[in-house]
């Protein structure tokens, strides 16, 4: 099991990494679901932190469909990033018919230069995802797809999240479940999907505001609730 953990500075990167997170997705914009970071806070969370800082590729909130000049920015960014010191990037783009915009994947990754590659939440907005999945197999550069398995919480969607992780069997991309997670009832809902690796934002701030900061209390009891029930090595 892996537990990832939302961080929008370098404050919530040294807390989740001391309360055990395993691997970071850095964010700005939290509220309007992320956005890219400044390259000066990538650098700064990359060289400060040991554990991997997957970086969010996002350059506006109007929709994850994309343009020309969008495209221009993003592989920008992406080849910024891969340059950073970063782990991997977080991406995902869709056509303006729904599907998955292939084209906007054959331009950004090959910018990526040996990164880990997570499709994001644009996949919930797919019509098929089973569909989708087997789409994004064919690019070996995307390791992991994060989602909720629909426009709802993940912590409510468990079934339909095994659904994909049975999917993706032992391949890549594996599932990454995550959007709306809650603390309650994580080790019913790992049993239940299925899932090797879970992602946590607001539910672990403090006061569950996504604005504030990560509740070093809260993220500790939930890496020990996961190692208490074996999911955690």
């Amino acid at each position: 099991m892996k537990l990832e953990v939302i961080a929008t500075c370098i404050e919530d990167a040294l807390i989740a990494e001391e309360n055990g997170a395993d691997r970071l997705e850095l964010i700005t914009a939290i509220t309007e679901g992320g956005l890219t970071p400044g390259i000066g806070l990538v650098e700064q969370v990359a060289k400060t932190v040991r554990i991997p800082v997957h970086v969010i590729v996002r350059p506006h909130s109007r929709s994850f469909v994309y343009s020309k000049l969008d495209l221009l920015t993003m592989a920008a960014e992406t080849k910024a990033i891969a340059a950073s010191g970063a782990a991997g990037i977080v991406v995902g783009a869709l056509t303006a018919e729904g599907r998955i915009d292939e084209q906007a994947l054959e331009v950004l990754l090959p910018l990526t230069n040996g990164l880990q590659v997570t499709f994001h939440k644009a996949f919930d907005e797919l019509d098929d995802q089973i569909a989708g999945l087997r789409t994004l197999r064919q690019y070996p550069e995307i390791t992991r797809v994060l989602t909720s398995a629909g426009p709802g919480p993940a912590s409510e969607a468990a079934g339909a999240i095994r659904r994909l992780v049975e999917e993706a069997g032992h391949g890549s991309p594996q599932i990454l479940a995550g959007g709306g997670m809650k603390l309650e009832g994580i080790r019913d809902f790992i049993e239940t999907s299925g899932v090797r690796e879970v992602h946590f934002g607001t539910a672990v701030r403090q006061g569950r505001d996504a604005l504030a900061p990560i509740d070093p209390a809260a993220l500790r009891a939930l890496a020990g609730s996961l190692r208490s029930a074996g999911t955690l090595k």
